[in-house]
């Protein structure tokens, strides 16, 4: 492939997987600012406490479909077709696996685990509401991811596109139509999250009746070592997820002690505007992976780092990009989802978003390296990475930041851990 022709590629590909990731954190987003509208700060708060368990859900999903699609990649590269339907095949069964261990918890104790995530008297209803629906609408949102990432690298990146941005804003609209003319308060909400992964997979279905699909469900019996080489490939994206699901819980308990009710509400909008950003970072780095992974798999690792260089470029113009409309828009960001314009939480989270996000160049360059590893089958330097920055040393530093300066130190955790770990990465990569 002509370096020319690989630039378009990387265009295509990166284009439609960032416009499909930040139609997937629409999700959440269209969430809090309804749920801020129709529920108050109390309603925020719930929906911030019960957040990280869509992330663990959304992580296994993304695990599953981009370990898979690496190794469908991969595969496709070395002209292996009746290895692609074998990943496939298995990686599906295993979706359906964890989709029911998922489920269980949600049908018997949505309360007791609402407790376990803080949710004190005030919140508690709402809570447990939102996460019983949640999980069980696991299913979906697993599957869903899996689709998104078999169908995109199956040559397909603008149709996964339009079926992640169809089903977010159906979410949207959904949103509104269940909280507001429905009142259906907080089940409206998670209601319409949970309905609209099987709207995407609808707008998908094309991909299988035109028969434009070269992956296929075959009859196989589980195999243990594409279970291993798929889950290693995905974890990198797993512990991304769970990393921020986790982190979430810990900075909740941490504020809570701190500024109570209102400091978690003002971190639930810093932290809902940071899955939007992580998304354009996510849809950079999964739309680079199928061309990385094709280049691999021929055996041109040049054409690999060229590639790099592109998602490199693309992320710091981004960053800069991001960081501007922030510090520039603070107050007006905040006042959408302060509806009640509650003054504590206004200067809160105002401090939180020009220190937060000074990290969205550094999160950008280790969501897109931790990707180039795990597209070329380097699997323990992406571990290594998304471990480091996952659980290492975010959680023992946001305890230790609190100690030492309060919320200002809360909100210096992230661009602290994530400038560290990015030189790491640069070591890391330098050792190749």
């Amino acid at each position: 492939m002509e370096q020319s022709s690989c630039f378009r590629e990387f265009v295509r590909y990166t284009v439609f997987s960032v416009l499909g990731t930040l139609g997937v954190s629409c999700y959440i987003l269209a969430d809090t600012f309804f749920v801020s509208k129709g529920l108050g700060t109390n309603g925020l708060a719930a929906l911030n406490l019960a957040i990280p368990v869509y992330n663990f859900i959304h992580g296994t999903g993304l695990m599953l479909g981009m370990g898979g699609a690496t190794k469908f990649s991969v595969c496709k590269g070395q002209n292996h077709q009746g290895e692609v339907n074998r990943i496939y095949t298995n990686i599906l069964e295993l979706a359906l696996l964890l989709s029911v261990l998922f489920m269980l918890p949600g049908a018997l104790f949505p309360y007791r685990l609402a407790n376990l995530l803080g949710a004190d008297e005030a919140v508690l209803e709402m809570t447990a509401t939102y996460l019983r629906w949640l999980l069980i609408f696991s299913p979906a949102f697993i599957l869903n991811d899996v689709y998104v990432c078999f169908v995109r690298n199956d040559d397909s990146p603008q149709l996964a596109m339009a079926a992640m941005m169809i089903g977010s804003f159906a979410n949207i609209f959904l949103d509104y139509l269940f909280i507001f003319p429905m009142q259906m308060g907080i089940f409206g909400a998670v209601f319409a999250t949970g309905f609209s992964p099987l709207i995407s997979m609808a707008v998908m279905s094309p991909h299988w009746l035109k028969k434009k699909n070269t992956f296929h469900w075959v009859r196989t019996r589980p195999c243990l070592t594409i279970a291993r080489q798929s889950l290693s490939l995905g974890f990198p994206s797993l512990v991304a997820q769970v990393s921020s699901g986790l982190v979430m819980i810990v900075f909740n308990i941490i504020i809570l002690g701190l500024k109570g009710n209102t400091g978690v509400a003002a971190y639930g909008i810093i932290a809902n505007l940071s899955l939007v950003v992580t998304a354009v970072y996510s849809g950079l780095a999964q739309g680079m992976q199928p061309l990385v992974s094709q280049f691999y798999g021929m055996g041109n690792m040049p054409q690999t780092r060229v590639v790099l260089r592109y998602a490199v470029v693309a992320m710091v113009v981004l960053s800069g990009i991001i960081y501007g409309v922030i510090a520039l828009f603070t107050q007006p960001i905040i006042a959408i989802f302060n509806s009640e314009n509650n003054r504590e939480l206004q200067e809160i989270a105002a401090v939180g978003l020009r220190l937060y996000f000074v990290s969205s160049p550094f999160i950008g360059y280790n969501t897109v390296l931790a990707m180039f590893f795990t597209s070329v089958e380097r699997a323990m330097p992406a571990h290594i990475l998304s471990l480091l920055r996952g659980f290492i040393l975010i959680i023992p530093a946001a305890f230790g930041f609190s100690v030492l300066w309060g919320m200002t130190g809360v909100w210096m955790v992230y661009p602290v851990v994530e400038a560290v770990v990015m030189l790491f990465g640069l070591w890391a990569d330098r050792r190749v």
